[in-house]
């Protein structure tokens, strides 16, 4: 029996993969690509070891947003969803990674691609697509649609370029005068980098030492303009000047969860950081944009079919024994039914009645009217407590 038992041992180990009696691997370690410094003498780490619930619970965030972002893009096509849309797709792995980091104490800012952010930060799918099509169920109660959703320590999207990240420095601002050691990742694509106020705000975090992540999305395209063409310096981890950066694969889930743990202890003890999320986003800049005049197909499609983070992270895991290919296909089945019900829900939703409009523009309203709306006498504010659901 001894000797038997002795003989299994080996069979529970495999490629630094701890083995189960179920014959699953419970945990495994990946290598990242070599990030890079601006002002650091050391970065992250370059390798992690991640169970099999991490592994399972980051690759079903993702798929999600996945489909919640192919859900919004057929509901605009289909004329449910009005105004902007601005999809997430291939950029998954950004959100999920500094998300996953994140403790109950910190917060994030974001511009207007933030549908998968508002479902990250507790907003179930129903909510999310309900605000989406205007409905009372959104998260939001259907006020504010694709670009300004909110949820507990989410302060939403935000429609004008680059404001959010002086907001972000002030959330940050808040968490040091609270005491709470929270922090604030605020967040900003490469077509708002050369927008004064972020340099402004990067001037006040450092004087102050702001327990603030500057973080770049750089997808490649600021509308359609390749960053090329619109910034002398690409390398945006380093555009802080004294400001210290780190340059993360932002296709790696597993890097971006490491950087923003790396980041987090940092700007807690030192200061700002500027972190850069190498990304790519497959759909145009927002549904009216078809993204191909600016692009090929083919860079498109080969990014698709070689840096996908969804597909890469899914070999990964699979390779590694932590689920198995008749899991993951279980799991996506499940995501579809789970996201199918919610858009369906929300197609059946109802908008909130007129007289809601003007509830709760303010959490303490002095003047009576809604400012700005003079002479339409008949806008005035009252408060339901319910502008939002959570």
């Amino acid at each position: 029996m001894f000797r038997s038992l002795v003989a299994e041992v080996p069979s529970l180990f495999k490629k630094g993969s701890l083995r189960s009696a179920k014959n699953y691997a419970t945990e495994a370690k990946f290598e990242t690509k070599p990030y890079k410094l601006h002002n650091l003498e050391t970065g992250p780490p370059t390798s992690a070891t991640v169970s099999r619930d991490q592994a399972i619970e980051l690759y079903k965030q993702m798929q999600i947003i996945r489909r919640l972002e192919t859900s919004a893009g057929n509901l605009y096509k289909e004329k449910i969803v009005r105004g902007f849309c601005h999809l997430y797709s291939g950029q998954e792995a950004c959100a999920c990674g500094m998300k996953s980091a994140m403790r109950p104490q910190d917060n994030i800012i974001s511009a207007y691609r933030v549908h998968g952010w508002t479902y990250l930060m507790g907003v179930p799918p129903k909510g999310v697509l309900s605000e989406l099509t205007g409905k009372q169920g959104g998260c939001a109660r259907g006020k504010g649609g694709s670009m300004h959703m909110y949820a507990p320590n989410f302060y939403g999207g935000n429609g004008i370029v680059g404001a959010q990240v002086p907001l972000g420095a002030g959330v940050a601002l808040a968490c040091q005068y609270k005491g709470n050691k929270g922090v604030c990742l605020a967040l900003y694509g490469d077509g708002a980098s050369n927008q004064g106020q972020i340099f402004e705000a990067y001037n006040i975090a450092h004087l102050w030492k702001l327990p603030c992540i500057f973080v770049c999305e750089n997808n490649g395209y600021g509308m359609g303009t390749s960053a090329a063409r619109s910034s002398c310096n690409t390398n945006y981890f380093q555009r802080g000047d004294v400001l210290p950066g780190i340059w993360v694969d932002g296709m790696d889930v597993i890097a971006v969860k490491l950087a923003t743990e790396f980041a987090i202890d940092y700007v807690l003890n030192k200061g700002p950081l500027v972190m850069e999320v190498c990304t790519y986003r497959y759909s145009g800049h927002s549904m009216s944009d078809p993204g191909t005049s600016y692009r090929t197909r083919d860079e498109v499609q080969e990014v698709r079919q070689t840096r996908d983070p969804i597909s890469s992270f899914k070999d990964k895991i699979i390779a590694a024994g932590l689920v198995t290919a008749d899991e993951i296909k279980k799991m996506d089945g499940e995501i579809k039914k789970e996201v199918d019900e919610a858009t369906k829900s929300a197609k059946a939703d109802t908008e909130i009645g007129l007289p809601e409009l003007t509830t709760d523009v303010y959490s303490k309203n002095l003047d009576g009217d809604i400012r700005g709306s003079n002479p339409i006498s008949w806008l005035k504010h009252s408060s339901l407590n319910r502008a939002v659901n959570l």
